[in-house]
């Protein structure tokens, strides 16, 4: 016959057991505990008015701000012949596809001179950063002073070389590149450090590998830089693709919607204010922002797509 295990025994095995439950249990409390303002804030201030602005994209404008009546999908359609929208829609993704690159080549560039023997590299990395840490209205109002076509700093500094320089912001040539000046200069602080924390986790080994094997600068750039910073890389361009779609700040702080030249810098963000707040269409502004929204997400859903092909994890 099999020996059977004393009693006592089995009860320290459960109550060992049970302690080990009760522990893990208590692990998983503090730890919802600890995350749950963040999720309660997500739900309340990004969640639940995505659902509210669907909502209220389905029905027609009603008195004093309560929802109208529904009209099922009637905002979309007017959004489809709207030529303000596709005007802004053009706007936006020249912004976004020339500012993007831009600031991420240098902001690169930045971060590997920064990431070797330099003097000073502290000095230059708090002076790159300045930007993401200053007041957006502080900002738009220099950049407003300095596009200034009759007392701007640039104008002042070409007319000492005898060149008339234009009115910036209202010329239909130079008002959607003022917006991307000014949209990569805030950038390029933060991308920098974020691409300079991603260079400075590479190990010193594989560049003395890429060294023994005579690599030089470029060469060990493109083979052990850039495929080991590519993970940053990534996560830097979904930001900053996401950020140039949505660009609004300074383009309503410099032009608002009254002032010439808006027609050109116009965005689709800058719309839907204008809809919502200055028209008083709320019901058709909450329709731009869906679509918007539609957008980002199926750019951000090929970009996670095509990450295989270039993106490379240690």
């Amino acid at each position: 016959m099999k020996a059977s295990t004393p009693k006592y025994e089995t009860n320290i095995t459960m109550t060992k057991h049970n302690g080990f439950l009760n522990r893990k249990y208590q692990d998983y409390a503090w730890a919802y505990l600890m995350i749950a303002p963040t999720i309660i804030g997500l739900l309340i201030l990004n969640i639940w008015p995505i659902f509210e602005t669907v909502k209220l994209s389905l029905h027609g404008n009603g008195n004093f701000g309560a929802i109208g009546e529904f009209i099922g999908f009637e905002n979309y359609k007017t959004l489809l012949g709207d030529k303000d929208l596709w005007s802004a829609a053009i706007n936006t993704f020249k912004y976004a596809v020339i500012s993007v690159p831009l600031s991420i080549f240098i902001s690169l560039f930045i971060a590997v001179l920064l990431n070797s023997n330099i003097k000073g590299k502290s000095i230059y990395r708090t002076i790159y950063f300045l930007p993401i840490i200053s007041a957006p209205a502080a900002i738009a109002m220099v950049w407003r002073w300095l596009y200034n076509g009759d007392y701007g700093l640039i104008n002042y500094l070409l007319s000492l070389v005898g060149i008339k320089g234009p009115q910036w912001t209202s010329d239909p040539k130079t008002a959607l590149w003022c917006v991307i000046i000014i949209g990569i200069y805030t950038t390029l602080g933060y991308n920098m450090v974020l691409l300079l924390a991603g260079l400075q986790d590479i190990p010193s080994s594989l560049y003395e590998a890429a060294d023994i094997d005579g690599a030089g600068s470029v060469g060990k750039f493109f083979a052990v830089t850039l495929p080991l910073i590519s993970p940053t890389m990534f996560f830097v361009v979904i930001t900053s693709i996401i950020a140039g779609l949505q660009v609004f700040d300074y383009i309503f702080m410099i032009w608002d919607t009254k002032k010439i030249g808006i027609q050109y810098t116009q965005s689709i963000v800058l719309l839907f204010y204008k809809n919502s707040f200055i028209l008083n269409n709320k019901s058709y502004g909450s329709a731009i922002a869906i679509f918007l929204l539609v957008i980002i997400l199926l750019i951000t859903f090929v970009q996670l797509r095509l990450q295989k092909k270039w993106v490379h994890y240690q």
